[in-house]
């Protein structure tokens, strides 16, 4: 995940985008006034993947259909290019979109940078007593609202049904019974037991959560990275991979462990239900069944996993907000949250969409709500997401052996004392 700070300038310029467009009650430009038919053109920006793309251009085209006279240009930007581009546009004052699929982790960011119009009043945010408490949770910074919950997410354990059976093991419980496993995996099917994801920091998160640790403590303002638990996590995913039951890599992690998952060279992976569709797509998962989603396995202490998802947000100096508003309406409406979980099996943020019958009956669905109803809540502040790059830096150190796990966790500690001046 990539981050950067914009100048006090680019900020002021942007928020004051922001008020004079509510003031004027975002009806400006050629976006139609109240009650005036809309017109003109919303660009998003959409995150998601290569499995996902076509399905999110097709929904986001489909606004069209109901307002004839608005065109969306859809654009697919990579996730991991995301970040620093909305913000090199939106502190740049040109080029930003007028919609983009924001990771929950980036929201306070960019509202704190006065890059987001609040929605709070707009149509944008449309029967919000229908969402997720949770996920409305990740829209909020300083008691206003700068999105809408669009997916809601988590991880689980990715299994392949047959290799455990051939290897005449359980599905694991915690990371101490995978590890006694996989010596058996690795003998029987020629599989190693687990891919470890060690060049993105998201998913060091439940090592932490299984050791009953945490990165801060938002309302103590406490720092709890370098803690016992803190150390246990990075010695646990050192152990993994020394001994073998485990494979990682420093880059591509993504690619690498969906093409070794597909390929049935790895037994298991921690991945998230936006992964369901390219595991399906595998040869090791001709027959979809195969495809098993067990809870991330437990640490020594306790079993945890990250909240994860998807909002939806506007930018602050778009020059038609109301059809960016209806944009947003539209594509976290429950009908559209259906569709995206019947083609995709994405979780809706709409409490509705889980009793509709083809939603009930989807097996991923199945596994995942129950998950997301346990998923630990990140800290929701503006620095979240910088939280984030110390991990990924000490996480390269111990598992290359540069590091040990407790100068992992007190150098961890140490820079989020230096991002976090009143964090203690």
């Amino acid at each position: 995940m990539r981050r950067g700070i914009r100048g006090a300038l680019a900020t002021a310029l942007v928020a004051g985008l922001a008020l004079a467009a509510t003031a004027c009650g975002g009806g400006g430009g050629n976006g139609g006034g109240a009650g005036g038919e809309l017109s003109g053109t919303v660009t998003f920006w959409d995150t998601s993947n290569d499995a996902e793309k076509a399905t999110y251009q097709k929904l986001a085209e489909g606004f069209q259909k109901e307002h004839p006279k608005v065109h969306v240009t859809y654009v697919n930007v990579p996730f991991g290019d995301a970040n620093a581009k909305f913000k090199n546009a939106a502190g740049g004052g040109a080029g930003a979109p007028d919609v983009m699929r924001t990771d929950v982790a980036w929201v306070a960011d960019f509202a704190s940078l006065g890059y987001l119009a609040p929605l709070d009043g707009t149509p944008a945010l449309d029967k919000t007593a229908d969402y997720l408490p949770q996920a409305v949770s990740s829209t909020k910074f300083n008691g206003k609202s700068y999105a809408a919950p669009q997916v809601i997410d988590t991880l689980g354990l990715f299994y392949n049904k047959k290799l455990l059976k051939d290897a005449g093991v359980p599905v694991p419980k915690t990371f101490a019974e995978l590890a006694a496993a996989a010596p058996k995996i690795k003998e029987k099917t020629g599989a190693t037991a687990l891919y470890l994801r060690g060049d993105d920091p998201y998913w060091f998160l439940p090592y932490l959560y299984g050791e009953g640790g945490d990165m801060v403590d938002a309302h103590s303002k406490t720092i709890k990275i370098d803690n016992a638990a803190g150390v246990r996590a990075f010695r646990t995913i050192k152990s993994l991979v020394d001994s073998k039951a485990a494979v990682t890599d420093a880059t591509d992690g993504q690619e690498n462990q969906l093409k070794a998952l597909k390929d049935g060279t790895v037994a298991m992976a921690i991945d998230g239900p936006w992964d369901i569709e390219g595991a399906r797509a595998g040869k090791a998962f001709q027959d979809k069944s195969n495809l098993g989603v067990a809870p991330v396995p437990g640490g020594s202490t306790a079993h945890g996993s990250p909240q994860g998802g998807w909002d939806l947000s506007v930018y602050a100096g778009s020059k038609n907000l109301s059809a960016a508003y209806a944009f947003v309406q539209y594509m976290s409406s429950a009908k559209v949250q259906q569709e995206t979980t019947d083609k995709l099996s994405l979780l809706p943020t709409r409490t509705s969409v889980y009793d509709v019958p083809a939603v009930k009956q989807n097996e991923m669905v199945g596994f995942f709500k129950p998950a997301v109803d346990g998923a630990v809540q990140r800290p929701w502040i503006a620095q979240g997401n910088s939280l984030f790059e110390p991990v990924k830096v000490q996480m390269n150190k111990v598992l290359t052996g540069a590091a040990t796990p407790e100068q992992a966790a007190k150098a961890t500690g140490d820079a989020y004392r230096k991002l976090l001046k009143d964090y203690k």
